[in-house]
């Protein structure tokens, strides 16, 4: 599997940090608590207690694993680096539905930090990937599910 660039705001990548450090130190050592109680129990081949704690331990490594490549991978963006000319990974951008004329602000992040129901958005995203480059005044028509929604782009920030 070929490893791509993974975007974080600083405050991304601090967040992930912290989830590794807190499986490492808290979690591995409650499900090895868990097994050894478990192994306690006796004959393993009915051990319920312990198959559960087998497959736990196996999900948070997993986990590690996977927040450790993401770590490994990660550019973190620079908001010193940006300006809000144009919509990149970082921006905050303000956009107006043309036909509701609703305005909505969208937080563009990388894909790892996405949270759509926060305004966090991916650049990944059908709309995201839209608005990168953009600038204010500009008009996109982004395809959803749902049909195409024209916004257009009142404002940029950081």
């Amino acid at each position: 599997m070929v490893e791509k660039d993974i975007f974080f705001t600083p405050e991304g990548l601090e967040k992930i940090e912290n989830e590794i450090e807190y499986l490492k130190t808290v979690r591995r050592k409650e499900v090895a608590e868990r097994i050894k109680i478990a192994l306690g129990y006796g004959d393993l081949s009915e051990n319920s207690e312990y198959d559960e704690a087998k497959n736990e331990q196996a999900q948070v490594e997993e986990r590690i694993a996977k927040l450790e490549m993401m770590v490994r991978n990660a550019k973190v963006i620079d908001g010193d680096a940006l300006n809000t000319d144009k919509v990149n990974i970082g921006s905050m951008v303000k956009v107006l539905d043309v036909k509701t004329k609703k305005e909505t602000v969208f937080n563009i992040v990388g894909s790892a930090e996405a949270d759509p129901l926060k305004g966090k958005i991916s650049n990944e995203s059908p709309v995201g990937a839209k608005l990168i480059g953009k600038e204010i005044g500009d008009i996109v028509e982004i395809e959803v599910p749902k049909g195409t929604i024209t916004y257009k782009i009142e404002d940029i920030s950081l």
